[in-house]
């Protein structure tokens, strides 16, 4: 993960875009390429999404998490932490049966 991080944060910063990318901003990013990626599946059924869309789904869920984690780097927010944190609430809220 923090390989990943690196690498997104060198790529902004060699194009001094860290400026636009405010927490709001990313937000709505994430936000706008989660709607592209829900565009691959629409009037679709899944198998149809796959075999049809899966290169271009590929790219949007990376958008979506290199977006994800730019957000988390301004907020200074270990994600993978908190993924953790919230998979073990999850377990309480969630129990197997």
């Amino acid at each position: 993960m923090k390989d990943m991080m690196r690498r997104i944060v060198e790529f902004r910063d060699e194009r001094g875009w860290k400026a636009n990318h405010n927490e709001k901003d990313l937000a709505i990013s994430i936000s706008l390429e989660a709607n592209e990626l829900l565009e691959n599946f629409q009037w679709k059924s899944s198998e149809e999404a796959k075999l049809e869309s899966l290169q271009n789904i590929k790219e949007e869920m990376a958008d979506v998490l290199i977006y994800l984690l730019q957000l988390a780097d301004r907020l200074n927010i270990d994600l993978e932490e908190e993924v953790f944190n919230k998979m073990e609430k999850n377990e309480i809220k969630y129990p197997v049966k």
